[in-house]
């Protein structure tokens, strides 16, 4: 934890990742899970051999220059549902990553993402390994778990440091141009380019718009200044985290389509009603569930339970 503190004043240093070795750092911990239950597949080794081979490229290769200690390292759960098999060796699919942070002097784990990519497709054979580069595609599967690497690992280092992420999300970005204008392989996939607003490139684009900067500082606020002291300084840990919102509140009216809020509220509308829950001070607690039920409607249940303690 402490490296990772350190690491957030460098974070230009990733940008040199192209040219690092990968054995120089493993930034992920990936847990990876891949599930049949809507198609028939006559060898279960095939399917157990491409859940460890996604599991192996995640965390295995080096995604940064910037070296990461055993317990340091950003844990994520891919959950992989196959839908259908156009023909032998392709794939359609859908998935849903979760990815985690600890909480600094806590065992606890929270979440920073969920996420879900409702639709892509992929070619895969047990007998060619996965590749990547960070300029050009190799193949739509390589090119999905590199994307979804640098978006986790761009999320991370927001919330060790403000705008931290910024070097990560611009070879993501370097993943979508490239993956949207390939043609050489069988595996065109609209995720990349299409017009829908659950598009991978328009998931990025809402994390970089200058316009919902306050999504990204106030993913720094939230975690960093508010969770990471709450344990020796609850009260003003809640007040950070109340800074945080305002901040996330008026980005997401300012854009309200914006699919950035609804993954940040889908991961932490339970915390945030735990974190205020025991508070004491019952203005704070109305406004934070007028502010919430507002810009979240969807979790207001959940804040209005805030106000019953």
């Amino acid at each position: 934890m402490m490296m990772r503190k350190i690491l957030a004043v460098f974070p230009l240093c990733a940008l040199l990742l192209a040219a690092a070795p990968a054995a120089r750092a493993q930034e992920l911990l990936a847990e990876v899970r891949v599930s049949t239950e809507n198609v028939t597949i006559s060898d279960p080794t095939l399917v157990t051999q491409m859940q460890n081979d996604m599991q192996a490229f995640l965390n295995t290769r080096a995604w940064t220059t910037q070296p990461y200690r055993p317990e340091e390292r950003i844990r994520l759960k891919l959950f992989v549902g196959i839908t259908a098999i156009p023909t032998n060796g392709t794939y359609n699919a859908t998935m849903r990553l979760i990815s985690t942070r600890p909480v600094f002097g806590t065992g606890y784990d929270t979440n920073v993402i969920s996420i879900s990519d409702r639709s892509f497709n992929f070619n895969y054979s047990p007998q060619t390994p996965l590749d990547f580069s960070t300029n050009s595609f190799v193949s739509n599967l390589s090119s999905l778990l590199g994307y979804y690497a640098y978006l986790v690992i761009g999320l991370d280092r927001d919330t060790f440091a403000p705008l931290g992420g910024t070097p990560y999300y611009d070879l993501a970005r370097n993943v979508v141009n490239y993956s949207a204008n390939q043609t050489n392989t069988n595996e065109p996939d609209e995720g990349w380019r299409g017009t829908g607003s659950r598009e991978r490139h328009f998931l990025l684009d809402n994390v970089t718009d200058p316009q919902l900067e306050a999504f990204r500082t106030g993913l720094y606020g939230y975690y960093r200044l508010g969770l990471d002291t709450f344990i020796e300084k609850p009260e003003e840990s809640r007040a950070a985290v109340m800074t945080a919102l305002t901040g996330v509140q008026k980005a997401a009216i300012s854009r309200p389509s914006t699919l950035f809020a609804r993954a940040f509220f889908d991961a932490k509308s339970d915390e945030i009603a735990n974190i205020f829950r025991t508070s004491q001070d019952q203005q704070q607690k109305q406004q934070l569930v007028t502010m919430l039920t507002e810009v979240d409607p969807t979790n207001s249940a959940k804040y209005q339970t805030v106000l019953n303690r």
